[in-house]
Parts: C-alpha cells; sequence; structure tokens
C-alpha cells in the first residue's frame, strides 16, 4: 500500500513540474518580447525539466493504473468453453410476462390454459 501511494505522490509531482516547465516555458518567451530578442529555442533546463516530468508521469500513471489487459479479444476467448461463450448477463430479463401468467395460475389453480 505504500508504494502505491509513492506512485501517486510521484504523480503529482510530475504533474506540477510539468506545468512549472510550461509556466517557464511562457515566462521565457514574455521575457524576449519584452527585450525584444528573437525566440530560437528554450532554455535548456526548462526542456530537461519538462522532459523529466514526462518521464515521471507516465511512468506513475502505468505504476497507479494498475494491470493492463491482452488487446486481442482471442486471448480472453482462449480460456473459455463453449457453454461459457454464449453466457451474456447484460441480456439477462427478469421482468416478462410470466409475472403475470403465473399470478392468475396462483388465483385459479383448476383453470387450465389451453
Amino acid at each position: 500500500m505504500a508504494v502505491k501511494s509513492i506512485h501517486k505522490f510521484l504523480l503529482v509531482v510530475g504533474f506540477v513540474s510539468l506545468i512549472h516547465a510550461a509556466y517557464s516555458a511562457a515566462q521565457h518567451r514574455t521575457y524576449l518580447r519584452i527585450t525584444e530578442q528573437e525566440f530560437n529555442s528554450l532554455p535548456f533546463d526548462i526542456q530537461l525539466q519538462a522532459v523529466l516530468s514526462l518521464i515521471v508521469l507516465v511512468y506513475s500513471i502505468l505504476q497507479v493504473v494498475g494491470d493492463f489487459r491482452e488487446i486481442r479479444a482471442a486471448v480472453d476467448l482462449q480460456a473459455k468453453s463453449w457453454e461459457t461463450l454464449g453466457n451474456i448477463p447484460s441480456f439477462y430479463m427478469f421482468n416478462h410476462r410470466g409475472k403475470s401468467l403465473a399470478a392468475q395460475h396462483e388465483e385459479n389453480p383448476e383453470a387450465s390454459v389451453d
């Protein structure tokens, strides 16, 4: 559990660091406009901070999210038998006309349905 909280902390640190790098880049561009200098590229420290922040973010997101499943559907279907492939719980229906027929059947047990 402690390892998961460390990864969540790294996730927050990565986001804060990336936001700081973006803010520093915008501030650098503003400085260049004020001093009427030409923009060639961002300083190396801002570039390095942005790249390291992205690496920390990707790593921590992969650790926090958990296990991935296989993209190919055939891998999941290999472990199932033919009987379980047709079993789709989302198609189960419990509100049907059988309830109303059962109510009539209980009221008049001698009546027969032809």
